[in-house]
């Protein structure tokens, strides 16, 4: 017997997993303090090469109009709205809001329009000024019904949509496979990675240009307290015994370096790609 998948149900049922699993800690809370999206903001302009890598793969103009979903603190906004026409940023977290309109005012950009708001919760006619060239999403794909939001990202787009997204076991998800039992007396449930989400475009009749490359990057803090205050949320780490839990990894797995205490990493990462017009 033939069983069709429904890939997007799948999607659905391991980002509810995933939220259940993990408190309803989701990437919205986690980066809500404006302190963590401060330190996301300094570690972009650490990877600055990875940046202009993301930037010279997007079919760019000084005459286009690009959408940047899940926007952050513009880590590629902001350089982007030096190079092209017209930015819209869409960011739901509060923290990266703050961060990305003060960025906008220190570097006195006058051509990105910022929009409060999950992506979900978009609405087109009030929210936006489709058509957009180019549609991005980096690494932002946390929605829940993700079929409805790529045919969104269509609906608004004369030329290419880009998705970013993961392969396999994050370094944060090694950490949190080690910690979530200990601190949470459970398993750790990742959400969905790129071989559902390859699926669901494939059942809607997009077949994307893949790439697959692999990813190092480094987060330094001041010191240890910073550290457990950046790390917290992410692993809704909160009781005074959470804490100490999570205190006591990350002595054993920051490393000393120029006077930080850096967390490196490595991960697998997918960029997908197609031309709307070409479907």
């Amino acid at each position: 017997m033939d069983l069709k998948i429904d890939w997007n149900e799948l999607w659905k049922e391991r980002m509810e997993l995933q939220s259940k699993t993990q408190m309803n800690t989701d990437c919205t809370n986690i980066w809500k303090r404006k302190e963590s999206a401060k330190r996301f903001w300094e570690m972009s302009l650490e990877n600055k090469d990875r940046v202009e890598k993301t930037l010279k793969g997007m079919a760019l103009t000084p005459e286009s109009r690009v959408l940047d979903i899940g926007a952050g603190p513009g880590s590629l906004a902001v350089p982007l709205a030096g190079r092209v026409e017209h930015v819209t940023a869409v960011e739901p977290a509060e923290g990266m809001m703050e961060v990305l309109k003060q960025n906008i005012e220190t570097y006195e950009i006058g051509n990105i329009d910022c929009v409060y708001k999950d992506w979900e919760a978009v609405d087109i006619e009030a929210d936006l000024c489709p058509p957009y060239d180019v549609v991005f999403a980096s690494y932002s794909l946390g929605m829940k019904d993700i079929r409805t939001s790529i045919q969104k990202m269509i609906d608004v787009s004369s030329g290419y949509v880009y998705l970013y997204w993961f392969a396999g076991d994050t370094h944060w998800d090694i950490h949190s496979q080690k910690l979530w039992p200990i601190l949470h007396g459970c398993e750790y449930r990742q959400g969905p990675k790129t071989d559902i989400l390859y699926n669901v475009l494939y059942d809607m009749g997009i077949y994307p240009d893949v790439k697959v490359f692999s990813f190092e990057h480094k987060n330094r803090f001041e010191n240890l307290e910073a550290a457990l205050e950046h790390f917290k949320p992410q692993y809704a780490a909160f009781s005074p015994e959470q804490e100490e839990i999570l205190r006591a990894y990350l002595q054993e797995v920051l490393e000393e370096e120029n006077g930080a205490l850096v967390q490196k990493g490595r991960s697998t990462r997918v960029k997908m790609w197609w031309k709307v017009s070409a479907i």
